[in-house]
């Protein structure tokens, strides 16, 4: 694997973040899983209700179906155009995901939170793809309405 030569930044602007939240439909998340009590499943769960059109990728053969939606069990198994790639993997797999994410075109490579690889965001980067690292989609999209209480007792 490539070493970086310039750092990714991890502190993204707002706009940045609000912009590729409204223009991407269709999401294909890489590690999504069936298992309620996994953090995946939540935000699935959570984009897949607000009108993403989610498409769950998880290489595992017997599981066919994650909350009524077909699982892929690889990205290129997806028979349609994909805007972003959200990927809940250890960052030591995001490089091969962002290759991936390359190969069938998608527009925004988006690495959860504890996935980042600064080498993977510059070949998505030099690819064309948007890129975020060590961010959770649902929390983005809700982070507007989050206002500081500064008069509640500590």
């Amino acid at each position: 694997m490539p070493e970086a030569d310039v750092d990714h930044i991890y502190d993204y602007d707002p706009k940045y973040l609000a912009d590729i939240l409204k223009s991407v439909k269709t999401i294909a998340m890489v590690g999504a899983s069936a298992d309620k009590t996994k953090f995946s499943y939540g935000v699935l769960r959570q984009l897949s209700e607000i009108g993403y059109d989610i498409l769950p990728v998880n290489p595992n053969p017997r599981l066919e179906e994650i909350r009524g939606l077909k699982v892929y069990h690889s990205l290129e198994e997806i028979d349609k155009p994909i805007d972003m790639v959200d990927v809940f993997r250890p960052k030591e797999e995001f490089y091969g995901i962002a290759e991936q994410a390359i190969a069938i075109g998608a527009k925004v490579l988006w690495g959860q939170i504890g996935v980042y690889d600064d080498a993977a965001a510059k070949l998505a980067e030099d690819a064309g793809l948007k890129v975020v690292m060590n961010r959770c989609p649902k929390i983005e999209l809700f982070r507007p309405f989050w206002k500081p209480r500064l008069d509640l007792a500590i």
